[in-house]
């Protein structure tokens, strides 16, 4: 009987999403203060070209990135700048505030063209975006939520990752890119920004 509670336990913590490790109502507090809603818009859903969305990311990846950009391991101004003098507290502060907001309506819209769906389901089953991003592409852990993501963005992310100029805390996304087609890339951000 204690091993079954016990097995019943461990799956049942196995199963539910770890907290985040920082606080949402001091995230967003910084977020406010650190005008990040001017660019990532007031909910987390950015309305500018090229930048992206951070409603709905997971904690850890809105840190290893605020991280990297603020140690100038990533390079992509102005974020290498607003990051400084912020301790890892909070930016886990500012990645719990993105994780607690949803993230909207696809960017992309509800529908698409049909022929471009498929071609960009396809594009995504062959680069098996889906094993680390999720199935449905709402991201885990160090992995991006990709799904309603803003169209121009993700054309400019897997661009940067497939020519060099972006990279990872590995180089598993560029190699994933590498021989991808401009046409390619397009169709992949078309389907993935209307994914809900």
């Amino acid at each position: 009987m204690r091993a079954s509670l016990a097995a019943a336990f461990l799956a049942a913590a196995v199963a539910l999403p770890a907290a985040a490790a920082g606080d949402p109502g001091r995230g967003e507090a910084l977020a406010r203060e650190r005008q990040c809603g001017t660019c990532h818009g007031a909910a987390g859903v950015s309305s500018l070209p090229n930048i992206p969305s951070l409603a709905g990311h997971t904690d850890e990846f809105i840190t290893l990135q605020l991280i990297l950009m603020r140690e100038g391991i990533r390079i992509a101004p102005p974020m290498n700048e607003l990051a400084q003098g912020l301790t890892d507290g909070q930016v886990e502060d500012i990645a719990a505030y993105y994780l607690s907001l949803h993230p909207g309506p696809p960017a992309g819209g509800p529908d698409g063209d049909p022929a471009k769906l498929a071609e960009g389901a396809t594009l995504s089953e062959a680069l098996r975006c889906g094993v680390c991003h999720l199935p449905d592409y709402r991201g885990r852990a160090q992995m991006p939520r990709l799904a309603g993501q803003r169209e121009d963005y993700l054309v400019h992310a897997m661009l940067g990752y497939r020519d060099g100029s972006r990279h990872g805390t590995d180089t598993s996304m560029n190699a994933v890119m590498y021989g991808v087609t401009d046409e390619q890339v397009a169709l992949l951000a078309y389907y993935l920004a209307r994914q809900k």
